[in-house]
């Protein structure tokens, strides 16, 4: 999740109080509150426990252990929570002699596995949000994890200090969970001498999460149960690289990839340093979707006003924008109109912009005579513009309604249950890895789906599931769904092992509670269809 605009975005109910949500033995607790601990500089190292010099004893890992009970229906889960930062290290061969393992990264993880569970057929999903530059956090409290944020919604947001409950619906029911925090998100940083600059680029962010989930799988002897990777956003760029990655770098197949507000070509959604209109016509029908939503549809239904505006986005908008100025004015005129009315802009507005309406601009300008601007991330919220001739909104207030919650809500449950202490700071999103490097693809746009292609290929049992939400003014539905549509891989595949679910909401759909209700139900049948897991 992310809100950072030059950065592809990517970026209730209560415990029985008969029963607590979540309950922790700290007698079990490895480096836990009162147990002691080494003391951790700044940058993320241990301390000189010698008191000899300056320099720092090598990084280890601090993981963190509780034990904890979920009550799902009339079951009880007993499950153990892992939270903390793995020591990162590369092999060192200099002048072809090898030099031993050199550490260069401490990602920070939580994870949560059933107790008593038998690991050949108990799956494991490895889950990490976007950005680049976001933490886990989002998922992880948001929807998948068995602790969930509660902060209300659209009109009735709650207020500070928010809530923290147990959920029932979380993917763990299904699935052991382990949420990454990729490099200088969360707690997340390079040792300390190191250079986090490296790891802020698209290669080397593949490989440092891929090396994480090899050595999490390793060391807890999980190479036979059934795996899964869910990404949000950049995050599904990420997963979907990472699931070529895993399998050719480590022979690691996968059982399935997990798709949430889905972007495998930043071509599709990029308005600027480009010619052709490709950004213009596949966000339509998400411009169409926001417009009904703020009542400009009238009593049409959502569905009906999505269909015609993808229709028109399919053939007759591509057609019109490739006339240019060949257009007569008559078909001009029924572009305008009918680019007005889908879009719930003005005729003068459309006119204006060449037929052409870019996101920004769009969010800004749809409400503007209530002096509003409309949220980027979720359309259904929205804020009072900073002034009412401004062109571009100066914050997006879909991503103001949720900051401060998550936030709040991961400070406290990460220190108060899962035990774990530090005194850096979680970066929710972080603003170190500007800019980000996309070297690897300089002078082409940034495109992962042939490494989905190739993952699909290689691995013919791999299953994609993708979730769009309507209002996701993000990563718009129509643009995902047309990078799918173009996938190299026989039609039948591509229709027998490809899922896609809808929901009215925004970019983090689970934001809208019966959106997250929903999902959490098709997400934990995927995983189960996927892997062959008992119900």
């Amino acid at each position: 999740m992310s809100d950072r605009r030059q950065a592809p975005a990517t970026d209730e109910g209560e415990a029985d109080a008969g029963l607590p949500s979540t309950t922790s033995d700290t007698s079990d607790t490895t480096g836990g509150p009162g147990a002691p601990r080494p003391s951790r500089s700044a940058s993320g190292s241990d301390g000189d426990a010698s008191g000899e010099g300056s320099r720092s004893a090598p990084p280890t890992d601090d993981l963190v252990t509780t034990h904890h009970t979920l009550r799902v229906g009339r079951r009880r889960l007993r499950y153990t929570a892992t939270t903390g930062r793995v020591v990162l290290r590369e092999e060192d061969h200099k002048d072809g002699t090898f030099g031993g393992h050199t550490p260069r990264a401490e990602l920070s993880m939580t994870t949560y596995t059933l107790d008593d569970a038998d690991p050949r057929t108990r799956p494991v999903t490895f889950a990490f949000n976007g950005g680049p530059g976001s933490s886990s956090v989002w998922l992880h409290l948001g929807l998948l994890g068995p602790r969930r944020l509660v902060m209300g919604d659209v009109g009735e947001l709650t207020p500070p200090p928010y809530d923290l409950v147990e959920n029932p619906e979380s993917l763990l029911t299904v699935s052991d969970l382990v949420f990454i925090d990729p490099m200088s998100t969360g707690y997340s940083r390079a040792v300390e001498g190191g250079k986090p600059g490296e790891y802020h680029g698209y290669r080397k962010d593949i490989e440092s999460v891929g090396e994480l989930i090899r050595l999490w799988t390793s060391r807890n002897k999980r190479w036979m149960s059934p795996k899964f990777l869910a990404g949000e956003s950049y995050g599904t760029l990420r997963g979907a690289a990472l699931a070529e990655h895993l399998q050719g770098r480590y022979g690691m197949y996968l059982n399935g990839l997990i798709l949430i507000s889905s972007v495998l070509d930043l071509g599709s959604i990029e308005f600027e340093n480009q010619r052709n209109d490709r950004a213009h016509v596949l966000y339509l029908p998400t411009y169409a979707a926001v417009a009904h939503y703020h009542g400009k549809h009238g009593r049409r239904s959502l569905r009906a006003v999505v269909e015609e505006a993808e229709a028109y986005a399919s053939r007759d908008y591509p057609w019109v924008l490739a006339r240019g100025s060949r257009l007569t004015r008559r078909e001009r005129a029924e572009a305008v109109a009918t680019l007005a009315r889908l879009s719930g802009l003005s005729e003068d507005y459309v006119d204006r912009a060449d037929l052409r309406i870019e996101h920004w601009r769009y969010f800004t300008e749809l409400l503007r005579d209530q002096r509003l601007s409309v949220g980027r991330l979720d359309a259904r919220f929205t804020g009072p513009a900073a002034a009412a001739i401004a062109e571009n909104m100066d914050a997006d207030p879909s991503h103001d309604a949720i900051a401060g919650p998550y936030a709040a809500v991961w400070n406290h449950y990460v220190r108060d249950e899962l035990g774990y202490e530090s005194d850096l700071h979680y970066e929710q999103i972080s603003r170190l890895v500007n800019p980000w490097s996309y070297k690897e693809f300089e002078g082409r746009p940034v495109d992962v789906s042939p490494l989905l292609e190739r993952a699909m290929r290689q691995n013919p049992h791999l299953r994609v599931h993708v979730a769009y939400g309507y209002y996701d003014g993000a990563t718009p539905h129509f643009a995902a769904e047309d990078v799918i549509a173009h996938l190299h891989l026989p039609p039948e595949r591509v229709a027998a092992d490809v899922e896609h679910a809808y929901y009215e909401a925004g970019h983090m759909m689970y934001v809208h509670e019966p959106s997250r209700l929903q999902q959490s139900k098709d997400l934990a049948e995927f995983v189960v269809r996927s892997s062959g897991s008992p119900t």
